[in-house]
């Protein structure tokens, strides 16, 4: 498995997920928001008490993972509340998140998922991103259409849009 695109999450539109990937982050968030912060204050509370806090790695690393654990929160808050579960998109031929889609990329024959990164995980399929450069260039295209998008290193890349079908799981 291979996942591609991402960077932190600005949802304006709705991010097809399955059950399964639905299921599983709302089950992290879930504990996030319980467990996992009742266990950083416990640190950072153990760390305080160590004495002065100018000094103390133990505290400033406790408050760095407390950061970056919100930060996961609201990242997951926001995937969950624009998230469409379960039923993927019409069988129409149009790219958009939930299907999958086999397309020549500079010549070569690939086949991914076009979707959220968060939903890769026990899926046996490269999964791209709507708002990785290639997920944007593709989304609301059909099949036998030519784009080219810009990679991150600057060149034009060429894709040919081949067989586009909703992902069955």
């Amino acid at each position: 498995m291979t996942v591609c695109g991402g960077g932190a999450v600005t949802q304006t539109s709705t991010t097809w997920l399955t059950q399964d990937a639905y299921n599983r982050l709302k089950d992290e968030l879930e504990y996030l928001t319980t467990k996992g912060r009742a266990e950083i204050a416990e640190k950072i509370d153990a760390a305080r008490q160590e004495g002065d806090l100018k000094e103390n790695g133990g505290y400033h690393a406790a408050r760095e993972e407390q950061a970056k654990q919100e930060a996961r929160i609201v990242q997951l808050t926001e995937l969950l509340r624009h998230a469409s579960v379960g039923e993927p998109p019409a069988d129409d031929g149009i790219v958009e998140s939930g299907m999958v889609v086999t397309a020549k990329i500079a010549g070569k024959e690939r086949t991914f998922l076009l979707g959220s990164r968060e939903a890769a995980p026990g899926l046996d399929i490269e999964v791209y991103s709507e708002s990785s450069p290639l997920g944007a260039a593709l989304v609301g295209r059909k099949s036998g259409e030519t784009v080219s998008y810009e990679a991150p290193n600057g060149s034009q890349i060429k894709v040919e849009i081949g067989e586009v079908k909703p992902f069955q799981g």
